[in-house]
């Protein structure tokens, strides 16, 4: 293997630390805002379940709520 091509003139440590460090970040940003999401989505279910029939019509007829139900709907 060509080490040439890691040490990259001696700037190597800089671009495979920036590398590292960028995908680090994303991973984090991407677990939290996992995390985040399952607990909205627990915290939804839950309120959804607390609803009587009258108020569940109600916003089943509002137009934002009908977008909503589409889009779950389809996937």
């Amino acid at each position: 293997m060509n080490f040439e091509f890691f040490i990259m003139n001696g700037f190597g440590i800089y671009v495979w630390s920036a590398f590292a460090f960028t995908f680090i970040v994303c991973l984090f940003l991407y677990i939290r805002t996992r995390k985040t999401l399952k607990k909205l989505e627990k915290d939804f279910i839950k309120e959804a379940n607390n609803l009587s029939e009258d108020q569940f019509e109600d916003i089943k007829n509002q137009k934002i709520a009908k977008e909503i139900l589409i889009s779950h709907s389809r996937s």
